[in-house]
């Protein structure tokens, strides 16, 4: 399994579940708001470059998130 992959559902919900706006993660992630918001609006994996997926994937574990099977949960 490829382990910066991500859903745009995950992304989203990660985020919110941490209580970060799109500009707080997309600068934690150092990667533009539209970017962040191609990603979450992804159907299935998020699109992206594959060092902006790991880097926000990087940014939400950083800020306490589980990535699980299809979901996320605070570590």
């Amino acid at each position: 399994m490829d382990h910066s992959a991500l859903s745009g559902r995950q992304i989203a919900a990660a985020r919110t579940l941490l209580g970060m706006g799109q500009k707080e993660l997309a600068d934690a992630s150092r990667i533009s708001v539209p970017t962040l918001k191609r990603m979450e609006g992804s159907d299935g994996l998020a699109v992206g470059m594959p060092n902006n997926v790991l880097a926000v994937r990087t940014a939400l574990e950083s800020a306490g998130v589980e990535f699980i099977e299809g979901g996320v949960r605070l570590r």
